[in-house]
């Protein structure tokens, strides 16, 4: 279900991706919004799951975490039960960042940091492997990001 936003609710919202830190009263100010009605948004928009959660972005390399990939995961369609054990299981592995279930010719894609090859072969090799209902895994590691941002297209 979709919230309905207008325009002031979507620049409140693209100036948060910015700068999750912003104090209303400025954030009002950027807004053309005193800072009781800006301070009233704001909660409606976190009352209604429109903002999840607030959170720093840090810097991967910057903490020793060197290698980012991108894991094709094909998993056995016999059971229900092994594709919930795998699921849970990548759930609970901190090098994993992000995990899809995609359509098309693979089942999961694994969006995974690690600190350097070896860590990577550690984890691909012998972590990902032994996984539940794991049948096929191909990788692909990240030479250089071309563009990464975290935020997402509110206004124009």
């Amino acid at each position: 279900m979709r919230a309905e936003l207008d325009r002031t609710d979507l620049r409140m919202l693209d100036e948060l991706q910015r700068n999750g830190r912003i104090a209303v009263v400025e954030l009002a100010d950027k807004v053309a919004l005193s800072p009781t009605a800006c301070q009233r948004r704001l909660k409606k928009l976190e009352d209604s799951g429109v903002i999840g959660r607030y959170t720093a972005v840090l810097n991967p390399a910057a903490l020793g975490l060197g290698i980012e990939a991108f894991v094709r995961v094909a998993i056995e369609r016999q059971s229900k039960d092994a594709t919930q054990a795998f699921e849970a299981a990548i759930r609970a592995r901190p090098e994993v960042r992000a995990c899809y279930v995609m359509t098309g010719d693979l089942d999961f894609l694994l969006h995974v940091q690690v600190a350097d090859l070896a860590a990577f072969a550690e984890f691909s090799m012998r972590v990902l492997i032994g996984l539940p209902g794991v049948k096929d895994v191909r990788s692909s590691l990240v030479l250089e990001a071309i563009k990464r941002d975290e935020g997402l297209a509110l206004v124009g």
